[in-house]
């Protein structure tokens, strides 16, 4: 009987496949293994930003520290206006250039601002769909214009306009810059103006149409001011991207080492010196050494406006807590 019973019931399988082991959660090893190993990888790429920040930091440190160590004057550096770092007493004074650079950014974002955060809002809450994806092709659009191309424009169209229109000796001056550097700025403005303006939740416009505001109530006294510290935010983007353009104001401000006594002097910025002097100083020359020191402070003054960027947008979110 025990010969018929193994004969009659079935065959066991010779070999079973073993099923894939898995976490409390239910997701394989593999599964986990690979969710490691990409949040590791997007760790590295987070690091590697500070990491190369830190280290450009260290090399323009490193490039300038003997001019620092054995030629900085402070008094000197940023009060006087001789630059004349060539000459057979070298004298190493930018208050010039720290005035041209003030000036032209000043003056390009009394223009960029307004029409950037006014193209924002239109673009986000007044605009029909159909305008709306058509100014926002165009103001991709000129973000795609390369510095070179704006300032080329500045050169040669620009500065005629200003000269016959203001009747000015000179159309490569402050304010002719300061317009290539506005037209630079806008589109990063518009842009993250309206991603700021949209993210505002649509609770906030129902709430206020609810209590009878109007389109324009809504967008100026609840949307704006909820979307301020990303307005903020687009603002102080846009001047760090006019305080560290060199191509258009090379071109369109004139190139001239005095201070501006008003915004149709030509001028020279600390980004233009930089371009324009750096190829033909003596590598490890103290004209090579100051023009780093210069870069250093382009990169301090960059800083200063990040971090009271984000000074304002922390106290901003315990405001609203």
């Amino acid at each position: 009987m025990s010969q018929t019973a193994a004969a009659s019931s079935p065959a066991l399988p010779a070999a079973r496949k073993e099923a894939p082991r898995r976490t409390p959660l239910g997701r394989s090893r593999a599964a986990l293994a690979l969710e490691r190993l990409i949040e590791g990888g997007v760790r590295v790429a987070g690091l590697s930003a500070v990491v190369l920040v830190l280290g450009i930091l260290a090399f323009v440190v490193r490039e300038a520290a003997p001019f620092l160590a054995d030629r900085f004057d402070a008094g000197e550096l940023f009060f006087s206006t001789q630059w004349f770092p060539d000459s057979e007493r070298p004298r190493f004074g930018a208050a010039a250039l720290f005035a041209g650079t003030l000036v032209t950014t000043l003056l390009a974002m009394v223009i960029a601002v307004p029409l950037g955060l006014l193209g924002a809002v239109f673009l986000a809450e007044l605009a029909p769909p159909k305008v709306r994806e058509v100014g926002k092709v165009v103001v991709e659009l000129l973000a795609a214009i390369p510095s070179v191309v704006w300032g080329f424009i500045a050169l040669t169209v620009i500065s005629r306009v200003l000269v016959a229109v203001f009747d000015v000796p000179v159309g490569l001056n402050a304010f002719n810059g300061a317009l290539a550097l506005a037209f630079m700025a806008l589109p990063l403005i518009v842009s993250l103006g309206e991603d700021a303006l949209r993210a505002v939740p649509d609770a906030h416009r129902e709430a206020a149409e609810a209590l009878g505001a109007t389109r324009w109530e809504t967008t100026f006294r609840v949307v704006v001011p909820t979307a301020k510290n990303g307005l903020l935010a687009a603002v102080l983007l846009g001047v760090g991207r006019v305080v560290g353009e060199t191509m258009a104001v090379l071109m369109a401000t004139g190139h001239a080492v005095v201070v501006p006594e008003g915004p149709f002097d030509p001028v020279r910025t600390l980004t233009a010196t930089i371009a324009a002097e750096l190829g033909e100083a003596p590598r490890g020359g103290l004209h090579y050494r100051a023009l780093f020191t210069l870069g250093l402070a382009l990169f301090l003054i960059t800083f200063v406006v990040n971090l009271l960027a984000g000074v304002l947008v922390r106290r901003g979110a315990k405001k609203r807590v």
